[in-house]
């Protein structure tokens, strides 16, 4: 009966997850954030009814009502203050405000109360209650288990029983139809984090009945973990499924406490569900709105060496010689922090990935390099790249679960990452070097003393040389084929994929080079001290810490994260206080409020841009050089129109395609063939399911049945992106452009080599991008020369979708699948982008399928043509046997006389 007891105790802890969790699935519903400062929240609900019931000598049950008030408010002014002007931000934008506003909330009660334990009366009485003679739990527990029960009871109830519940319900669908209904989408927000912020303040006061009366903000800080896994158990969206699973959480932890003898393992009971739900899911947490939302700018990559490089020199070499030595202490730990930011860049600027485990990842390296350096007695030389290695190969580990998700879902799993290293790895003395932890000695490079203690100054230029080379490095991914592959991916997934990008290897990519480089920042960290105290060092809040300074300077730009460093904690930035004369006291008073002003910064830097300082300064700098005279750009050499290459000449065959969705039948047994150089028009009224077709050819819909032949191979089975290389391309019929890339940079990522070896050449030499023969026709036939060095956000609709055609064409298809590419062009437009069509057909020899609603330009420069109607192929053949097509009249276009003018024309 051991057990049954034990999983009784975790019945407290269980009831901590489910208030938690409600809070979180609440305040997700209602404005579609994940609230990473709920366990601030929740530390704030815990000091307050500490104060009024330690100092202030007042009831449980006075301290309780005053705790949840005061979050409940709080919860509403973070939504009046943060959450309302970042409303048309990124997800991920609104995610890192709320990692900002867990450092403030956080270092406010850290400043007023500090770190150490207090010990508070139980809020309720503990005596053990005997169910059977056998079994015994302590009365508080049931008590833990009843307040969860009838939160989750009421908040159940509210949502199905009343129409505000009905409100929050609709918008957690579709927050624009919430709207539409009448329902304000900021008022239902400002409800739900009003409502969210109650259940964690409470959540917060009751805490020391599952702790025998201790807290601490060390010891609260693990409580988001909980919340966060029993939420996602839930799917954020029932709050019954809330109940169950932060109870069998808590039961989990409770028995892994009792029955694995491992330091960490029941802390990390959470991200182990996390991981779990997952892979077994097969997708990642519900997040809403993303299609259209941008991510933060990222720049060019361009440093101009020969200028950037000598400053470099002359700042490192001027700071080695002119600089006291109680500077290189904090120099080193910015410049380490600044390097761990560059790897934020690679994995979250350029691949869009929000990872909250880079100092998690920095302490892997750490780790390999001092335990075979201590232990096994390696030199640093050989220590350094193990340390790399070690983060690279766990980097890579970690990132094939996570690649099932992406953006803010990944940080909910990146989060319980870095949790977990630090609770099971870096906590356990076992590890990490037993009593006298990791010592590093004597240490030298290349016979150069670099011993951080001795020789500061030396180590110093080691790591400013170490960020300068890795800066390069990071710059030259940006430039090459490498970083527009990732750019790609980070602004839309199924576009890169229909240009021949591998999704799945370009992120795990940005994963394992982001790990490598956190991994050199933390070996240069960690070294930094003579004895590596892992616990201390590479703390799960590090990388929190980490990701606010870098996105204060600019998670897009290679410089960000140095600006961002100066903000690190024991960095630069506390050289601007004197703390070396009489002022001492007071200047270290100011720089324990240097974490807070961080967090405050990093929210009004969002609120104002969330692009950082770098972007600023760069715009700035940009709108002073555009007074200046400037060279005309070189024009693009023609390409004669009778030298260009025919495409290889291949035939898409489709035999009995049938795609069902559910009991909805959206296609049934389609026979389709495009040969080379053949245009072949796909008509069908709105929901014949033309784009069904294009989606199940090119590999975005697995198809129920039927098969796929190109040049007579089956490829039923292919990626999209396997499909586009071997020449099956196809265009969008919302164009899905890559809004973060310029016109020239969208053409290279479709006309660039997809091989792997460019994820390394990149490194060192990106090259020289140069526009393919086949692009420059492109674009003199499309007339985009003028465009080129411009993003498409910043051209007209009809020009958007030349570019999309012009991308389509750069990867030189065999077959290109057209979706609707003269929607929103006039009559001219159409009738030039027909032409246009036609001579992709007879001059470059590209088998084209055209899906349009303007009939007689279907009709007009199609070879053959093929309408649907309910999925199913009513006619097949020559457009004139089409214009004749009773059939088609009844179902396309009805039998009017009107309707048949229309079909007849053109």
């Amino acid at each position: 009966m051991d057990a049954v007891n034990y999983a009784l105790i975790g019945l407290g802890t269980g009831a901590i997850n489910v208030l938690l969790g409600l809070g979180l699935v609440l305040i997700y519903r209602g404005s579609g954030v994940i609230n990473f400062a709920h366990g601030g929240l929740a530390v704030v609900g815990a000091y307050v009814a500490m104060e009024l019931r330690l100092n202030q000598e007042q009831s449980f049950a006075t301290a309780l009502s005053v705790a949840t008030l005061a979050t409940a408010g709080l919860g509403l002014l973070i939504h009046l203050l943060v959450m309302r002007p970042l409303r048309h931000a990124s997800p991920l934008a609104r995610v890192i405000a709320t990692l900002g506003l867990l450092t403030v909330l956080t270092e406010v009660v850290l400043l007023q109360y500090g770190s150490a334990q207090f010990i508070l009366p139980l809020p309720f009485e503990s005596t053990p209650v005997e169910l059977t003679s056998e079994i015994v739990v302590a009365r508080q527990n049931l008590i833990l288990l009843a307040i969860a029960v009838g939160a989750t009871l009421v908040m159940a109830l509210l949502t199905a029983r009343t129409r505000i519940g009905y409100a929050i319900s609709a918008s957690a669908e579709n927050a624009r139809s919430a709207a539409a209904l009448g329902w304000s989408p900021q008022l239902l927000s400002a409800l739900t984090w009003t409502v969210g912020g109650a259940l964690a303040g409470a959540a917060g006061a009751i805490f020391p009945a599952t702790s025998t009366g201790f807290i601490s903000v060390r010891q609260m800080s693990v409580l988001i973990i909980g919340a966060l896994a029993t939420a996602l158990l839930a799917q954020f969206r029932s709050y019954l499924m809330v109940l169950v699973g932060g109870l069998a959480i808590g039961i989990a932890q409770a028995l892994a406490t009792n029955y694995i003898n491992q330091t960490g393992i029941p802390d990390a009971v959470p991200f182990l569900v996390i991981i779990a739900v997952l892979i077994v899911r097969g997708r990642g947490l519900p997040v809403r709105g993303t299609t259209l939302d941008r991510l933060p700018r990222v720049g060019t990559g361009r440093l101009q060496l020969a200028i950037s490089l000598p400053i470099a020199l002359v700042v490192i070499v001027a700071l080695r010689l002119g600089a006291p030595d109680d500077w290189f202490g904090a120099l080193v730990i910015s410049l380490c922090f600044a390097l761990v930011g560059l790897s934020t860049v690679v994995l979250t600027g350029y691949a869009g990935q929000l990872s909250i485990a880079q100092f998690g990842l920095a302490g892997i390296g750490a780790f390999g390099a001092g335990r075979l350096a201590d232990a096994q007695g390696w030199p640093f030389e050989l220590a350094l790249p193990a340390g790399v290695l070690a983060a690279m190969v766990t980097g890579l580990i970690f990132g094939l679960p996570a690649l099932r998700t992406r953006g803010v879902n990944l940080a909910v799993v990146t989060f319980g990452l870095g949790f977990a290293l630090h609770q099971i790895l870096f906590s356990n003395s076992s590890y990490t070097g037993g009593e006298f932890q990791t010592r590093i000695q004597e240490l030298t490079i290349f016979g150069i003393d670099i011993e951080p203690i001795d020789h500061k100054a030396n180590y110093f230029v080691m790591v400013a040389v170490a960020f300068v080379l890795t800066a390069i490095v990071v710059a030259n991914v940006r430039r090459g084929r490498t970083g527009r592959r990732l750019l790609a991916v980070r602004t839309n997934e199924r576009a890169a994929a229909a240009v021949g990008v591998s999704v799945f290897q370009t992120k795990l990519y940005a994963f394992v080079l982001a790990s490598g480089i956190a991994g050199l920042g933390g070996v240069l960290f960690g070294f930094s001290y003579s004895t590596i105290q892992f616990q201390e060092l590479f703390e799960a809040d590090a990388s929190i810490s980490l990701l606010v300074v870098t996105v204060i300077g600019g998670v897009g730009y290679v410089l960000g994260p140095l600006v961002g460093s100066v903000l690190a904690p024991a960095g630069v930035g506390t050289l601007f206080f004197d703390t070396s004369s009489a002022a001492s006291a007071d200047a270290d008073s100011w720089v324990q409020y240097l974490p807070l002003i961080t967090g405050v910064l990093l929210i009004l830097t969002l609120i104002i841009s969330q692009h950082g300082i770098v972007d600023q300064a760069v715009h700035a700098l940009s709108r002073l050089t555009r007074r200046l005279p400037r060279r005309a750009p070189a024009p693009l050499e023609a390409v004669p129109e009778g030298e260009r290459e025919r495409v290889a000449p291949r035939t898409l065959e489709v035999q009995g395609l049938t795609q069902r969705f559910g009991g909805f039948t959206a296609l049934s047994g389609v026979d389709l063939r495009v040969g080379p150089g053949e245009v072949v028009g796909l008509l069908g009224p709105n929901g014949a399911g033309k784009t069904t077709l294009i989606d199940a050819v090119t590999g975005y819909n697995r198809v129920t049945a039927g098969t796929v032949r190109f040049d007579g191979e089956e490829i039923t089975r292919w990626s999209p992106h396997k499909r586009a290389r071997a020449g099956l391309t196809r265009s969008f019929q919302s164009l899905e452009l890559f809004d973060d890339l310029t016109v020239r940079e969208n053409l290279l990522a479709a006309s660039d080599r997809q091989d792997l070896l460019s994820g390394v050449t990149d490194l060192v030499w990106p090259g020289t991008a140069r526009l393919s023969d086949t692009v420059r026709a492109a674009v003199a036939e499309l007339e985009l020369e003028d465009a080129l060095d411009l993003r498409p956000d910043e051209l007209s609709y009809g020009r958007r979708r030349l570019v999309a055609i012009a991308r389509a064409v750069a990867s030189r298809p065999s077959i290109l699948l057209l979706d609707e590419p003269a929607a929103g062009l006039d009559e001219n437009e159409s009738a030039e982008l027909g032409r246009l069509i036609r001579r992709l057909a007879d001059t470059w020899g590209i088998g084209i399928l055209l899906i349009e609603h303007d009939v007689p330009m279907v009709l007009a420069h199609a070879d053959r043509v093929l309408v649907l109607d309910f999925g199913v192929t009513i006619a097949d053949g020559t457009p004139e046997e089409i214009r004749e097509d009773g059939a088609v009249r009844k179902a396309y276009l009805g039998e009017s006389d009107d309707a048949a003018e229309v079909v007849t024309a053109g």
